[in-house]
């Protein structure tokens, strides 16, 4: 049966519209073996170090998600401790510049670095549970759906497999983001995690570290969503319409440019529909005792939006390299790289384009 249930539970998604319908067609014999795995390899093909979905492949695409969000993260502290200061306290810090100098005034260069320690390991964290997870959903998913379904809806599928690993992800990640936040935000408070951390669970419990899980889920789920999404289609409208040469033609650093560029793209949408709710976790994780909606409503239309052009440029640039550093991965451990989906030829057959 075309769709399946999960793909009609997709269709309230803009992305979800297939590029066709199919007409009903005769039911395969019974005897018929049918191939549910759409993205796996049967064996491991040549030059590869592993299979595509196995064990192996799993933890190593884990390793790779840790050192393109840990390491990259990490490098922006500057970049996201003033973001977060004018999305707490515009008055005082009314622009990227003025917060840079202001910060700069008051803590020296090193205040610069605050919270660079719940950064590295939060999103070292995430991005283990993040990409990890992304490659076990996306099988999952796709076995589920059947061969040709996949492909149809692969957008779809893309979603839901970012947004199902992104939902274990951000519990990894809250409780450093947490501590990252009250570091960056209330001055005098923390200087270091070891620190912060105790001083926290000494005021509040436990609670306090994951109160602000449900407005990250509502940040990074769409963020995530789209970095993954956008950047799966994007790679594949590049290989098509843009790069000269069929990937399979292409050297691995041209194939890094690509994934860099698509990246970046990417990573423009990822900023623009996560902000307010980045906002929001950011005043959250300052104010004792307030709720998401007591901020949005204290926000207002206008205060949700305050400091998206730094992000806009911290997560473009952040996404771009994250996706950079993880096919860098892929290439140097010799992990499967599938090409951009391809029609498969039953699908061909049942819609005329093959005799």
């Amino acid at each position: 049966m075309y769709p399946s249930t999960l793909t009609q539970l997709a269709r309230a998604n803009p992305f979800s519209a297939p590029l066709f319908k199919l007409q009903k067609a005769e039911e395969p014999e019974k005897h018929a073996p049918v191939q549910k795995r759409v993205f796996a390899a049967a064996a491991v093909a040549e030059g590869d170090s592993c299979e595509f979905g196995s064990q192996k492949y799993l933890l190593l695409c884990g390793f790779g998600g840790i050192l393109s969000c840990g390491t990259t993260h990490t490098a922006v502290v500057p970049l996201d401790l003033v973001k977060c200061r004018m999305q707490v306290d515009p008055a005082k810090y009314k622009s990227i510049f003025n917060g840079f100098s202001v910060t700069i005034r008051e803590d020296g260069m090193r205040g610069l670095a605050k919270g660079w320690a719940p950064t590295f390991i939060g999103y070292s964290m995430q991005g283990l549970c993040k990409f990890g997870f992304y490659e076990v959903f996306k099988i999952l998913y796709g076995d589920m759906l059947g061969e040709e379904n996949a492909y149809m809806w692969r957008t779809s599928l893309y979603l839901a497999a970012s947004a199902s690993a992104e939902f274990f992800a951000d519990i990894a990640l809250a409780p450093m983001e947490a501590c990252k936040v009250r570091i960056q935000t209330q001055p005098g408070y923390a200087n270091t995690l070891r620190e912060c951390a105790p001083k926290m669970y000494a005021e509040e419990g436990l609670w306090a570290f994951y109160k602000g899980v449900v407005p990250l889920w509502m940040r990074q789920i769409p963020y995530t969503m789209m970095k993954f999404a956008c950047f799966e289609r994007t790679v594949e409208l590049l290989y098509k319409y843009v790069v000269p040469k069929p990937r399979s033609e292409c050297s691995k650093p041209e194939q890094l440019v690509v994934t860099f560029v698509a990246g970046y793209i990417a990573g423009v949408f990822c900023a623009i529909v996560s902000h307010p709710a980045d906002s929001v976790v950011s005043v959250l994780n300052k104010e004792k005792g307030s709720t998401a909606t007591q901020v949005l409503k204290k926000l207002g239309p206008r205060g949700v939006w305050k400091g998206l052009v730094a992000r806009i440029i911290m997560i473009g640039t952040l996404t771009a390299l994250q996706w950079f550093i993880y096919d860098s991965v892929k290439v140097y451990f010799r992990l499967p790289r599938p090409p951009p989906p391809e029609m498969p030829e039953s699908l061909k057959k049942k819609l005329g384009l093959t005799e």
